[in-house]
């Protein structure tokens, strides 16, 4: 059974910095994209970044373009996003998801990824 799990997320001040990690299990996602998406209250989920398991090559939503860094481990199998400069607007559950294409244009798709995590919470004061 595939799992996906996330934390590092918290409240911070405007300005501050968070690393968000997933751990998966159950299968070795070697292949393919893992990425993180977002979730605002009233609002839908939208892509942050993605990152290709075999080469490393990343890409970003334009809105956290040069704050957000997307990394992973492949012998932990676990995927980290690191996120500076933190802005209100950044608040919002943040979620880990794996088995996407790592495609520009269909991996910012949440429907193109074939499991998720359960989220964690990034609250970001003003």
């Amino acid at each position: 059974q595939v799992q996906l799990v996330e934390s590092g997320g918290g409240l911070v001040q405007a300005g501050g910095s968070l690393r968000l990690s997933c751990a998966a299990s159950g299968r070795t996602f070697s292949s393919y994209a893992m990425g993180w998406f977002r979730q605002a209250p009233g609002k839908e989920r939208e892509f942050v970044a993605a990152i290709s398991w075999s080469g490393g090559s990343t890409y970003y939503a334009d809105s956290v373009k040069g704050r957000f860094t997307i990394s992973g481990d492949n012998a932990k199998n676990t995927v980290y996003l690191q996120m500076n400069s933190l802005k209100p607007e950044d608040t919002a559950v943040y979620y880990c998801a794996a088995d996407g294409p790592f495609d520009r244009t269909v991996g910012v798709i949440a429907g193109s990824y074939g499991y998720w995590g359960q989220g964690t919470q990034v609250t970001v004061s003003s």
